[in-house]
């Protein structure tokens, strides 16, 4: 079963490689969709694939990368959609 997780992660969050990161794990779990910075420091990403692969990259987010401090992730379950054909960085708001 395919679900959609769209995703705001607070902490220092920016400037840590956090999106670099989200992005190999994504890509070796399989996720489809994309991560952004968000201009009030958050992060923000969109996650779609199957069941327990969402819920690992929900759990990765709270771990980040290594120079980061995750102090909240937020999930918003959405309807799944299939519209990503792959992962990527967004790199505008």
């Amino acid at each position: 079963m395919a679900k959609r997780a769209h995703v705001f992660i607070s902490g220092k969050v920016q400037g840590v490689y956090y999106r670099s990161y989200a992005e190999d794990a994504a890509r070796r779990l399989g996720i489809r969709g994309w991560i952004r910075n968000l201009r009030d420091g958050r992060v923000e990403a969109v996650f779609e694939g199957e069941d327990e692969a969402v819920e690992e990259m929900i759990r990765w987010c709270w771990q980040g990368s290594p120079m980061s401090r995750v102090d909240e992730v937020e999930v918003e379950w959405e309807p799944y959609r299939g519209e990503f054909q792959d992962f990527s960085i967004r790199y505008r708001y």
